[in-house]
């Protein structure tokens, strides 16, 4: 299935948001990919949270670099992934399972959003081939993820770090694991070659 990638910017908001109020995307209508760039829990209720998170990512489409990409199929939107570097990521120091594993420069994939009926069908895959190649031409030398290695199947809700096989196939390989069920995997952005 041909998805076009393009990186989020205020003329593709309002794709974002149809994205996000689709079916299956509860989760990413709570967090706005926010999440792990705040710092503390935040104040007021979880309307008002919801509203101040969705109003920074939007203030976000406009940065350099954006905070992540949008696929597409035949011009509708289908998915999305949050990327940057890792020092845009506040809350990655302080977590148990993603913490730093040393002190090189890493661009961090933290989350996918993909609608219910665009599942199973390689939209994650060809986002993560996008971000791969966008991190890589921002100059980013390591790329690293956080994804979910769990025998049995998860609920496809609550897999927006991705499963480990999608990223093994993509070349990626585990660096840590402080936690059973979630590793942290890398992968090389050298001389062109993601599998080195």
């Amino acid at each position: 299935m041909p998805i076009e990638i393009h990186p989020l910017s205020p003329e593709r908001w309002d794709d974002l948001e149809t994205l996000f109020a689709a079916k299956g995307c509860s989760v990413a209508r709570g967090c706005w990919c926010m999440y792990y760039r705040e710092s503390g829990s935040g104040s007021g209720d979880e309307a008002s949270r919801r509203t101040h998170r969705r109003d920074a990512l939007r203030a976000l489409a406009a940065a350099d670099p954006p905070p992540g990409l949008i696929g597409y199929e035949d011009g509708r939107p289908v998915g999305w992934v949050a990327l940057a570097p890792r020092e845009q990521y506040p809350r990655l120091r302080r977590s148990p399972v993603a913490r730093p594993v040393d002190d090189q420069p890493v661009w961090s994939v933290v989350c996918f959003v993909v609608p219910g009926p665009e599942r199973h069908r390689g939209v994650a895959s060809a986002l993560l081939r996008g971000a791969i190649d966008f991190a890589r031409a921002r100059g980013a030398t390591l790329l690293e993820a956080y994804p979910i290695d769990k025998a049995e199947p998860s609920a496809d809700d609550w897999m927006w770090n991705g499963a480990v096989s999608m990223y093994t196939k993509a070349g990626f390989t585990e660096v840590a694991r402080r936690r059973p069920q979630r590793p942290v995997m890398r992968l090389a952005l050298v001389d062109g070659d993601p599998s080195t």
